[in-house]
Order: C-alpha cells, then sequence, then structure tokens
C-alpha cells in the first residue's frame, strides 16, 4: 500500500511538470509539498521569497528576490551531486504565490536560457495552468491587471538595454538602499533615473515613518553622478539645500494619487533629454507620481508598452503606479511613441548637420523652477484630507518587518561583487540629527 500511494505521488508530479531544459529543469504546481527522490531534486522557494504587500498588491517580486532565485537555480543546475537528477521547482502555494512563482522561473527563461517572453509564457500555460494578474497597490477595486506576460516582457527589454545585468549587481546594496531606514530609494534605469521617497526639511520619525532632511541624499547622489533633482509633491523643504550644492532642482506638483497633465510630462521630458547627468524622482512616497512620470519617459524614449514600462518600474520599486495612472500611462503609449519617433529623428538629423545632439531645448522654461518657484500652484486639498496615499504608503512601508529575503537562501552567490568592493562602498546615508544614529547601518 505504501510503495502504491508513493508511485501515484510521484505520478503527480510527473504529470504536472513543465519542462525548461530538457531532461534537466522543470517547472510544477503541486498540490502540496514533495521531497527529493534519488531520480529528481524538488525545491521550492514560497515561503523563503515573500511579497511584502502594501494592501491588496502581490507581486511581482522584486529585484533583488529575483536576483537571489536566479543565484539558487543557477548553482543547483550546474551542481555535480545533481547533475544526474530532474530539477523540479514547484509551488504549492496559494494563486498569488503561483503567480509569483511562474514570474520567477519565466523570467530566468528569458534572461538565462535565451527565450523570448512569449516562448517562457506559452510552456507556463502549456498545462492548462492559469495564473491570477498582478494588482497595484491602491486601496479598493483594482483597475488595471499587470499579467506574466508583461513581466516577462520587461525583463526582456530590461536586458536588451542593460538595466539588468546580473553581473555587476549588489543584493546587498539594493535591499539596504530600499529600506526606509536607508533612504528608501530604486534605480530604475541605472545611471539616468533614481526613484526615492520625498525629503523632509528635517531627519526625524514621523507617524512611524523615518524621514530625511536633503543632505542626507546628498553623499549618494554625488557618488552616483546625479545632478537633477525632481519634485513632483508639495514643497516639504527649501529647494535652495539641492541647489546650493549644485544640483538642478525642479518643482512638477500634481495632486498626490492624480495623474500629471500634458503641460507637465512636456516639461518633465524635456528637464529629463537635457539633464547632463542621472535624475533622482520624488513625490511623497516615491512611488505613484514618480513612477507615472518614469513610464512616460521609458514609453517615449524606449518604445516599452504601458505594461512593460509598468512592470520594470514594480519589479525595481514595489508598489509604483497606482491606481488611475495605470491607465493613464496606457492612455499615454501611442503618443509618446510618436513623440519618440519625432525626437529621435530630430536628433538624428543633428547629428547627421554636425550638430550638438541636445541643445537645451526646454519648452516653457519660464515655467520650470529651477530654485523652487513654479507658476503650477498647489492647492491645500492634501493637508485638508489628512493624511494622504503617499503618507499611508510611507508609513506601511515603514512598518513591515525585516526583509524575508536578506540572507534566507542559503544556496549561491549573494552577489558577484568582490569583498574588496563591499569594503570601499559607503553604506549609510548621513544623518543630521543625532538621535538618528539608531537607524545608521555602517558596513
Amino acid at each position: 500500500m505504501f510503495k502504491t500511494v508513493c508511485k501515484t505521488a510521484a505520478d503527480d508530479v510527473s504529470s504536472r511538470c513543465i519542462e525548461f531544459i530538457k531532461d534537466q529543469l522543470y517547472f510544477a504546481i503541486l498540490q502540496q509539498k514533495t521531497k527529493s527522490t534519488a531520480e529528481r531534486h524538488c525545491f521550492c522557494i514560497d515561503e523563503e521569497l515573500a511579497y511584502e504587500n502594501f494592501y491588496a498588491d502581490f507581486g511581482p517580486l522584486n529585484l533583488a528576490m529575483f536576483y537571489r532565485f536566479c543565484c539558487k537555480l543557477t548553482k543547483k543546475l550546474k551542481s555535480i551531486t545533481l547533475s544526474r537528477k530532474k530539477i523540479i521547482f514547484y509551488t504549492c502555494g496559494d494563486q498569488k504565490k503561483q503567480a509569483n512563482a511562474a514570474y520567477l522561473i519565466g523570467s530566468y527563461a528569458v534572461m538565462h536560457l535565451n527565450m523570448s517572453p512569449e516562448e517562457a509564457y506559452s510552456l507556463l500555460v502549456s498545462k492548462n495552468s492559469t495564473y491570477i494578474p498582478f494588482r497595484d497597490a491602491s486601496f479598493g477595486t483594482c483597475m488595471y491587471n499587470l499579467n506574466i506576460l508583461d513581466c516577462l516582457r520587461g525583463v526582456d527589454k530590461a536586458l536588451q538595454y542593460g538595466w539588468l545585468d546580473f553581473s555587476n549587481f549588489d543584493v546587498e546594496e539594493y535591499e539596504h538602499y530600499e529600506r526606509a531606514e536607508n533612504g528608501d530609494l530604486n534605480w530604475i534605469i541605472p545611471g539616468k533615473f533614481l526613484a526615492f521617497s520625498g525629503p523632509h526639511p528635517k531627519s526625524k520619525i514621523e507617524n512611524g515613518y523615518p524621514l530625511h532632511a536633503p543632505e542626507a541624499y546628498i553623499p549618494y547622489f554625488r557618488k552616483h553622478n546625479i545632478t537633477t533633482v525632481i519634485r513632483l509633491n508639495k514643497k516639504m523643504y527649501d529647494a535652495r539645500r539641492f541647489t546650493d550644492s549644485g544640483f538642478e532642482h525642479h518643482d512638477l506638483f500634481f495632486v498626490d494619487g492624480s495623474t500629471p497633465n500634458d503641460s507637465i510630462v512636456r516639461k518633465f521630458l524635456n528637464i529629463c533629454e537635457n539633464a547632463e547627468g542621472a535624475i533622482a524622482v520624488h513625490c511623497k512616497a516615491g512611488l505613484g507620481r514618480t513612477g507615472t512620470l518614469i513610464g512616460c519617459y521609458m514609453m517615449k524614449h524606449y518604445r516599452l508598452t504601458a505594461a512593460e514600462a509598468i512592470a520594470w518600474i514594480r519589479i525595481c520599486r514595489p508598489g509604483s503606479i497606482i491606481g488611475p495612472q495605470q491607465n493613464f500611462v496606457e492612455e499615454k503609449q501611442n503618443s509618446l511613441w510618436a513623440e519618440g519617433d519625432v525626437f529621435q529623428e530630430k536628433m538624428l538629423n543633428e547629428r547627421e548637420n554636425g550638430k550638438m545632439a541636445v541643445t537645451r531645448i526646454l519648452s516653457g522654461v519660464d515655467e520650470i523652477t529651477i530654485n523652487g518657484t513654479n507658476k503650477n500652484k498647489y492647492n491645500d486639498e492634501e493637508e485638508r484630507n489628512g493624511l494622504t496615499q503617499g503618507d499611508k504608503l510611507r508609513a506601511l512601508k515603514s512598518k513591515r518587518q525585516a526583509r524575508s529575503s536578506t540572507g534566507s537562501l542559503s544556496e549561491g552567490p549573494v552577489h558577484y561583487r568582490s569583498s574588496t568592493e563591499r569594503e570601499k562602498r559607503p553604506h549609510t546615508l548621513t544623518f543630521t540629527l543625532h538621535t538618528y544614529r539608531s537607524f545608521r547601518v555602517t558596513s
């Protein structure tokens, strides 16, 4: 009887397996945990890599978790002891866990197995499997569905443009700086766009959330060639605290949780097209408004679809682009593609004619603030309504428990950088208040 049960269980696993590498790598959605045998090695990351939600959002898992999964799986595939076994990556979790597991193995296939997003996705659904779409971090009814194929395409575009390169990715640095107490910042396009939570006049704790003064960011910005800061929320600090240190500073306010008008989109794009270095963008939480405008740039200049842009931005910075902002990005896709075509043609003509590619072509520059003035006045709606969406999202992020992914995967390297490089890396933001020392983490 025992042998019959074991054989049935083994047959069940085999029947559910999707083959990614012939006779070597498989993916399966199972009803319960399964043990490895002499013929197969089974592993599951349902509990090891867990998405930390704001409200009802549940993925996709962030860049550090994707990296750790890749390290784990690559080590297994290269293992001599496992070379004669079939390696089965499986999930036995709920529908949310299934979607994240499928996104991981599909992204791995795109990155390491030279599959197209469509080929990887066709495998994932080949056993009549269905996956629920990812949803945004808004509170309430979901207004936009982001599916696994969108994420695979986003990963593919990031590989094409060099935004995704694990050979020089420092997972510890990523996990350090994404934390609220360490700056709450993420690179969306390395060397071009940094998204971060809005600075405050003083470094302090407010509503349970660590707030940082502008000076806390300046050493990091200088080290990473950030020359421009764009503020999208109402003025919480004096812009001169950045401009006096040599940074350009622009104010392009629009209401928390809302979408920008065409004038703001145009000004944002012009600023970014003319910036000499990288650009740090923030609103209140650095999620909704920030992600929306960065997504617009990605569609214009890299011809990403709206879904690809949303997917990649969320992989880099979970919770980005919220509620109606998702539909707004989708509505702007075709017009931004057209604008991008015109821009590229203009740049090509200028190069052929021996002109400089970019010559400070800002339109409406008189309406764009550099030193803290802006004709686009904000109203007091945020204050009248108490805590805004950005306030709530920042508070939720700060109250999370320690990152479940940090140090949780025992197999594989944590990153590719040498210990010497880690020692050279400054590992803190510089806080200005002595009461902030408890949050300071040194290397």
